[in-house]
């Protein structure tokens, strides 16, 4: 009960409050989809966007139309150059940018960091289970010398699962006293 006030009087003066659900559920549905049929929809991605934008519109600030298409803009900068160099897909960037529209710049900037984090726990422990574990130390050391590298795949990761635990972890650490 403590735990549910306290993430009550977090959200509340961000305007988060009734975005949060919506927020979590598009991401939940995301990460779904992603798992199942490795796509995710532009129906969900760019619909879940005018939705935060239009909650946004009605948030009270510090979390207003403006903060939520600044939101929106990072989370796909953010995302938009592993989708060019061929590391992710356009409907993860798409979905990390819906997320913004939800969020704002500030909480898209944590949530990214999050992302990044997980994915990378979900990378290493991908490559375990599907074995490939050399193929991803050799990319990792091919890392840190100079030039261009050819990186074997390791095999496609369903990004939208890390973007919904990374997203969602931050938006809940901080009010449950976590950062």
């Amino acid at each position: 009960m403590s735990e549910t006030l306290a993430l009550q009087s977090w959200l509340e003066p961000m305007g988060l409050q009734p975005r949060l659900p919506v927020l979590l559920a598009l991401l939940l549905l995301g990460a779904g989809l992603d798992l199942r049929k490795r796509r995710i929809p532009n129906l969900l991605t760019v619909g879940g966007a005018v939705i935060g934008l239009a909650m946004g519109l009605w948030a009270v600030p510090p979390l207003g139309g403006a903060a939520s298409l600044a939101g929106l803009a990072l989370g796909l900068a953010l995302m938009l150059p592993f989708y060019a160099t061929g590391v992710m897909g356009a409907g993860d960037v798409k979905l990390m940018a819906m997320a913004g529209s939800f969020l704002g710049p500030g909480s898209t900037l944590q949530a990214v960091l999050f992302v990044w984090l997980t994915g990378g726990l979900l990378a290493l422990g991908w490559a375990l289970m599907h074995g490939a574990w050399g193929p991803l130390w050799a990319n990792l050391r091919a890392l840190g010398r100079a030039g261009p590298v050819q990186a074997a795949s390791v095999g496609k990761l369903p990004y939208g699962l890390s973007i919904c635990l990374g997203t969602s972890a931050s938006v809940l650490a901080h009010p449950l006293g976590y950062l």
